[in-house]
């Protein structure tokens, strides 16, 4: 093994129930709480038997399915099974029997109506009701075309969750990871792209030199990650529209651990040369790059504030790995972890509220959150492997990947799965093959 890959390496692994009231709202702050009941009735058409199966209605069904899957895969919510409905409406007209959506424990009541414009575009109307009180809590209505109608059942269960929250939802936004494949001795990664909810999957490189660690631009336009392109990983920044890729910066030695600004206009990036790993910040527009470590120790796995005020990374200057936080010009470097074990992959919250990180002590890895002054340090999911959290973009949810301990020659697989930040809900995310280094978009402009 070389003295680049030997450092490369080292480099990488310090990276890696609610009362009646005219308000309904779940307190999505504390800890985990009974799911709240929502019933969800069969979208309104206008078409028949037929129709149902094969025209507007397999819409009707494919809409409401998606909205029932996104609500139900937040753990916030419980769907109640269509078998116990007294009441079946007909029309969007029709102000609902709230006795007997109660007598049946719901708490909120989503009313839709699919219909067909005259050019032939999907229109949906749809009403949420607070059962108890009666009062209407949300009316919209949306216009799309008939390819867009996942996506349309991707707002409207951010629209409910946001209205029974307070929060913005997550299921409007895309995933880019890591696509494994291969015997462990020759494995190929490739970056992929998909829903938060695993379909619209497709590939965005081919394989041909390994993708590590992508992370989507604030704006989703773009996506940075390292490739190994040559003899040592370099970091690119791939257009998503165009298909282009670009190295970044002209640096002579190896790059890795790239990571957007809040404005998109700049990239951290941890640059390794001559045994030492220092954090870069790279001017997009202008082309050019400053320094903002100066350390003998290895310095890596950047993550700006919210505000792009602060930025925090982790570092073994103390001894091993452990999180500091500096201000983004490199000033005031603090150190905010103190626990037992090492820390690395650092992710601030979207909210700022939280920075989360994986955590390696007892031969056990772990995902982990704390606040940016270092307290209220919690361990949300650990494993034989657990590793790279990264925030929805309501800073509610984190997905990681997880392996468990192989048996054998049998490598177990690699995989990803999202968690609320309370600890509760794990759930696996379908991909096509083995899956790493996720990264969570914003909501979709």
């Amino acid at each position: 093994m070389t003295i680049k890959i030997k450092l490369f390496l080292l480099s990488l692994l310090c990276f890696f129930a609610l009362p009646a009231a005219a308000e309904l709202e779940i307190d999505i702050n504390g800890a985990m709480r009974a799911p709240i009941p929502v019933a969800i009735p069969r979208i309104i058409t206008d078409s028949g038997a037929f129709g149902q199966l094969f025209g507007i209605g397999s819409y009707a069904s494919k809409i409401r399915g998606v909205v029932m899957a996104d609500l139900d895969r937040s753990g916030l919510f419980k769907i109640i099974d269509e078998d116990s409905y007294i009441e079946h409406l007909s029309s969007l007209d029709e102000r609902p029997t709230f006795n007997d959506w109660r007598a049946i424990n719901a708490q909120a009541l989503f009313q839709s109506m699919l219909s067909e414009t005259d050019d032939g575009k999907l229109k949906i109307d749809f009403r949420l009701w607070d059962v108890y009180s009666g009062e209407q809590l949300q009316g919209q209505s949306y216009t799309t075309t008939k390819e867009n109608w996942r996506r349309i059942a991707h707002i409207i269960s951010d629209d409910i969750y946001e209205r029974l929250t307070g929060d913005k939802g997550y299921f409007d936004t895309r995933i880019v990871y890591v696509s494994e494949s291969g015997p462990a001795t020759k494995r190929v990664k490739r970056l992929a792209m998909m829903d938060q909810d695993g379909e619209n999957h497709k590939f965005l490189t081919s394989g041909a030199a390994m993708a590590l660690t992508p992370r989507f631009s604030p704006n989703m336009q773009k996506v940075t990650y390292i490739s190994f392109s040559g003899n040592a990983p370099k970091v690119y920044v791939l257009d998503l529209e165009t298909g282009k890729q670009e190295l970044l910066g002209n640096f002579p030695g190896m790059t890795f651990a790239p990571v957007f600004s809040p404005d998109s206009s700049k990239v951290l990036l941890s640059f390794a040369a001559k045994g030492n790993t220092e954090i870069y910040e790279m001017d997009l527009n202008k082309k050019t790059s400053r320094q903002l470590t100066k350390h003998p120790a290895i310095d890596t796995s950047p993550s700006y504030s919210p505000d792009g005020e602060k930025i925090v990374f982790n570092s073994d200057r103390g001894g091993n790995q452990q999180l500091y936080v500096m201000n983004a010009d490199g000033s005031n470097v603090e150190r905010i972890s103190f626990g037992k074990g090492r820390y690395a992959t650092p992710v601030w919250s979207p909210r700022g509220d939280y920075i989360a990180f994986t955590k390696m002590a007892g031969g056990e890895f772990y995902i982990g959150v704390m606040h940016p002054d270092g307290t209220g340090e919690r361990v949300i999911a650990s494993g034989y492997l657990v590793e790279g959290p990264t925030w929805s973009p309501n800073g509610r949810v984190l997905m990681y990947f997880k392996q468990d301990r192989s048996s054998g020659s049998h490598t177990a697989p690699v995989k990803l799965y999202t968690i609320d930040v309370t600890g509760y809900n794990e759930r696996l995310v379908v991909t096509p093959a083995d899956a790493s280094d996720p990264a969570w978009s914003p909501l979709l402009p």
